[in-house]
């Protein structure tokens, strides 16, 4: 197990970090904390677990680098598993086991509950990539379907009015086939959500760009490109970005479109 930076040994200083984890509440975890896994069916790649239930999500989230032949002939899901790609930078060919798609950066792949995802490096180079899966929850009368598709080909949605404030939805979010989605949501320096958010959706996200501070349970924690976030159900939750240089970019899960159970 080594660190996801590939910054091994000792620190020029004491131990020390801005990670916080609070089980089935909220996690930062830094970039500097993240570490390499090894999982069954990868091969050839770097990756890194983030959200699990044993943090307290319904989901799992990875960050995956594939290498020079990086693959998974394995198969990504399982029974009843519903499964997102992300292509962060690089070339990734992802398949259905029928049919193959060329995923460029900011490439996007949707697959339905038990349909698995199979992986290879479209490149001799790196290409990093974020993965999530979750058990579906379906509904009598609805059905998900295959999705594929590039972030350049849609049109952002200014984030409830807010010039500075983008958003893109990668899934549909008016379609009850679905019980989940996947966005980006991107802060101009200065920006920030108009008020502290309260809800019953829980998210998961991966930061891909800027600064920023967050709140998380009315608590501030700066943040940068690199961390990632867990936010559990109810947890009052904010961004604002800082910086100079580039917007406070991540691109996140959330759960939608069910009626929670009694």
């Amino acid at each position: 197990m080594g660190y996801k930076n590939n910054q091994t040994g000792y620190r020029n200083g004491l131990l020390e970090s801005r990670s916080i984890i609070k089980k089935g509440i909220y996690a930062l975890i830094e970039h500097d904390g993240l570490v390499k896994n090894s999982i069954p069916g990868f091969e050839n790649v770097n990756i890194t677990i983030m959200s699990t239930p044993a943090i307290g999500a319904s989901f799992v989230d990875y960050i995956v680098e594939f290498l020079e032949g990086g693959k998974n002939e394995r198969g990504f899901g399982g029974e009843g598993v519903e499964t997102f790609a992300y292509v962060i930078s690089g070339k990734l060919r992802v398949s259905d086991g029928k049919e193959t798609y060329e995923l460029t950066e900011g490439g996007y792949a949707f697959f339905p509950a038990s349909q698995l995802m199979y992986f290879e490096n479209g490149q001799e180079e790196m290409t990093e990539v974020f993965l999530y899966k979750r058990e579906y929850e379906a509904v009598e009368g609805y059905e998900a379907y295959q999705i594929v598709g590039n972030k350049k080909d849609l049109t952002p949605i200014e984030y409830e009015g807010m010039k500075d404030v983008l958003l893109w939805d990668f899934l549909p979010t008016n379609d009850h086939g679905f019980d989940m989605n996947i966005h980006i949501l991107e802060f101009q320096p200065g920006a920030s959500h108009g008020y502290i958010e309260t809800h019953y959706q829980e998210h998961g996200a991966y930061l891909l760009s800027g600064q920023g501070m967050y709140n998380l349970d009315n608590n501030w924690y700066p943040v940068e490109k690199g961390d990632y976030i867990f936010m559990g159900r109810y947890v009052p939750q904010a961004a604002y970005a800082v910086g100079r240089d580039e917007p406070l970019a991540y691109i996140y899960s959330k759960d939608a479109n069910r009626d929670p159970k009694v």
